[in-house]
């Protein structure tokens, strides 16, 4: 999820703690940490409503910093074919274990052959082919890129690159930016090690 303008400062204050979000389906789930522009987050609850019937004065237009519900409903994106959601969180005190992996580069033989286990591993389960040594690399070359830029140097569809590139993110390899991604310093590592 991702919070625009003063509901990034909100939600990373902890004062904003609802969010309404019209999707195709439910983009998160209960009980996961989510991380965000904003900062970690906690989904407590996650429920379609009806946006017609929220009401001025319900907590959660409230927990939302939005002035009423006429105001939760302007700001909806998406197709308005689509559900409305209403997703509880609270934020996700102290340091982001990922973060402290990305940042490590002292890496361990044992460590090296781990991550080339995973990475061989998602390179087979992978339905066109290896790619994350590949990926790994293009991030090298042109980080802060659009993804979407990336996606077609190397002949794939951005939303699949995306999901990739996240699979190499939960393994401490690269970091997101505003705009594209760069290798964090365990990723850089790794790759000198090839």
């Amino acid at each position: 999820m991702l919070f625009a303008g003063p509901d990034r400062d909100g939600v990373a204050e902890g004062r904003i703690t609802t969010a309404y979000r019209r999707w195709a389906q439910a983009r998160v789930v209960e009980g996961r940490i989510y991380r965000t522009n904003a900062g970690r987050i906690e989904i407590d609850t996650v429920r379609e409503v009806n946006p017609d019937l929220i009401a001025d004065n319900d907590a959660d237009v409230i927990a939302a910093d939005r002035q009423n519900a006429k105001d939760v409903r302007r700001r909806l994106r998406g197709n308005e074919d689509w559900p409305t959601f209403l997703i509880n969180f609270h934020l996700v005190e102290g340091p982001d274990p990922r973060e402290e992996l990305a940042a490590s580069t002292d890496l361990s033989a044992e460590d090296l052959e781990d991550l080339r286990d995973r990475l061989a591993k998602l390179d087979e389960l992978s339905r066109h082919g290896a790619w994350t040594a590949q990926t790994l690399r293009l991030i090298e070359s042109k980080p802060a890129t659009r993804a979407g830029d990336l996606a077609a140097e190397i002949g794939r569809d951005t939303a699949g690159f995306k999901l990739d590139v996240r699979k190499l993110k939960n393994l401490g390899l690269t970091y997101s930016l505003e705009v594209g991604y760069e290798l964090s310093p365990r990723g850089a590592t790794y790759l000198k090690s090839l």
